[in-house]
Order: C-alpha cells, then structure tokens, then sequence
C-alpha cells in the first residue's frame, strides 16, 4: 500500500508562519487606518458643499440668484414659484445628506449664501469632529 500523505496539507509550522504573518500586518497597518473616519467624513463633507456650490452657481447663472433661506438647497431638485429659466433636470438629483445623516444647512439672501454641516454631533458649533464645516471657510 502506498501512502498519499506526502503534500496532502499544511503543517502546524507553516500555519504558525502564517498567522505571524499576518498578525504583524495587522499590528503595522491598522494604527494607520483606524482612527481616520472622522478625516474621511469631513473631506466627503468638504466635496459635499462644493458639489452643492456649483449647482447654486448654475442655478444663478439661470435665474439671476440664488435660493433664499425659506426656499433652501430643496430649490436645486425642485423648481421654486419665482425661478424663472430653471433647468428642467433640476441641478442637483436629491437633497444631499452630510455624512453623518443631516440635511446640509443652508441660508441665502439671494445675492450670498452659506452651506454648513454641524459635523458629527448635529450641532451648531463643537471642536474636533463636533466642529461644523462651513463653506466660506472651505
């Protein structure tokens, strides 16, 4: 009778190895990565509200101003009562979300505006990830 053992699996060695390995690439690259979702969600926020800057700009563009605060970012998905070129698309698919799940804050005077996120806590105002990103400082 002749044995078929030779090669037929991984000796505890080499599974040892393996797991070494593998143990070592997770001790060097999660520090790196762990920790930086909160950098993540701002840089989205940031490209978020210039996405939505360019939509307002074409929407100015076309109607000689931009939304009021009553009328809100819901103006570049819906054509408001006084838009009088509107694009029938619209400029914008949907309502954008932050990436923390709030509606992006939005106050215009037809002739300026401002879009903020409140960061991760929703809230006016906070520091670190709390702090709120403002699109005249982005």
């Amino acid at each position: 009778m002749q044995r078929l053992r030779a090669h037929a699996g991984f000796t505890l060695i080499e599974i040892m190895v393996v797991v070494f390995i593998l143990g070592l690439l997770v001790t060097l690259v999660a520090p790196k990565i762990i920790g930086r979702t909160d950098e993540a969600r701002r840089t989205k926020a940031l490209a978020d509200i210039k996405g939505i800057e360019e939509a307002l700009q074409l929407f100015k563009l076309d109607n000689g101003f931009y939304p009021s605060t009553d009328q809100g970012l819901q103006s570049l998905v819906t054509r408001p009562a006084n838009a009088r070129n509107y694009n029938p698309e619209g400029y914008l698919d949907k309502l954008p979300v932050d990436p923390w799940g709030n509606v992006y804050a939005y106050f215009g005077d037809g002739q300026s505006y401002i879009i903020k996120s409140h960061g991760a806590d929703g809230q006016e105002g906070g520091e670190g990830k709390n702090a709120d990103i403002d699109s005249r400082t982005s």
